[in-house]
């Protein structure tokens, strides 16, 4: 069966309910309107309205009140319409969300799912078109995963629910109507993915690239393109970037002593800044050059599409920096 990224994430939520009377939803828009992307319509029908609200456009509120009801034993999956929103409520996340469990001694579990639409969007603005997540790896005690594909995400999210650690969930929106195909038989059982497991998404000999979120389909087709002129790239997708799968990656490295990182936010102090740093302090011996940092332009998010589409990565960029690394 083809499913959407989008149909994923919605089938993972109302799983999760039906396995869970404790497992509840809320955000701006997501009962009656299902969300602005539709990922939550038909939710509040089939669970009612102590499971399925709407919230005033106030997220310092959302993020408040989901600490309170995970406290009581409920496990939240709670909707900030927009990554870039986080920003609002970023003292109760960064403060409260990410360091209580660690504050409060190991009975204290806080079972919360901080769930957001990421990224670049089709002339959204700068406002609207953010990627967080590098800004929370500052953030000891969170959890962060930015699915990838259809399948990633409905695995991840389900075990982001059942986790006692609070998670933020970045949803690449322009993943949201991408397609993959999945047998029935796996996609509808009850499976989960491990939290803080890699995905060796192409095995490769020359350059390990390794990719987050929106970019692992990008850095999936470059792999394809460069092969054509023999360079063996080898694709990972971290799936979760806290907790962060080092052994997968430091393998991987040991075996091509090349590697880049790509990512959807800008160049400077982002995913790439910190992973390049931990390879050139802990594999410095294993590396036959510089670590390769292919990000988004260190600019606001351009409205004009055309110049969203230029200020982040793309295939041709992609493939420019393994080809410069190779020569």
């Amino acid at each position: 069966m083809k499913v959407t990224y989008a149909n994923a994430i919605g089938d993972a939520l109302k799983e999760e309910m039906r396995r869970d009377g404790k497992v509840l939803i809320y955000g701006e828009d997501i009962a009656q309107f299902g969300n602005i992307f539709g990922i939550t319509r038909g939710m509040l029908e089939e669970f009612g309205p102590k499971r399925v609200r709407n919230t005033p456009i106030t997220e310092t509120a959302i993020i408040g009140s989901a600490i309170g009801a995970a406290e009581t034993g409920l496990r939240p999956c709670v909707e900030l319409m927009y990554s870039d929103f986080t920003m609002v409520a970023f003292s109760e996340i960064f403060h409260c969300v990410s360091k209580w469990r660690y504050m409060h001694g190991p009975e204290y579990k806080l079972p919360l799912v901080i769930r957001s639409a990421s990224g670049s969007s089709n002339g959204a603005g700068s406002e609207h078109s953010n990627t967080v997540e590098s800004l929370f790896m500052h953030a000891p005690g969170l959890t962060i995963i930015p699915p990838s594909c259809a399948y990633d995400a409905k695995g991840l999210l389900k075990s982001a629910i059942r986790s006692d650690n609070p998670v933020l969930f970045c949803e690449p929106k322009q993943l949201y109507q991408v397609k993959q195909e999945i047998p029935d038989d796996i996609y509808n059982s009850d499976y989960t993915i491990p939290i803080g497991v890699a995905d060796v998404k192409r095995p490769g000999k020359d350059v390990t690239l390794v990719a987050v979120g929106l970019m692992v389909p990008r850095a999936l087709e470059a792999a394809e393109k460069l092969a054509a002129e023999g360079i063996d790239v080898e694709v990972i997708d971290p799936r979760t970037i806290a907790p962060l799968d080092k052994d997968t990656i430091f393998n991987s490295i040991r075996k091509t002593h090349r590697a880049a990182v790509v990512e959807e936010s800008n160049k400077t102090a982002g995913i790439g800044a910190e992973l390049a740093a931990m390879f050139q302090e802990e594999l410095y011996d294993e590396l036959d050059g510089p670590v390769a940092r292919i990000a988004a332009l260190d600019v606001p998010m351009p409205y004009n599409i055309a110049m969203e589409h230029y200020s982040i990565p793309d295939v041709n960029r992609i493939c420019a920096s393994i080809r410069a690394m190779m020569d």
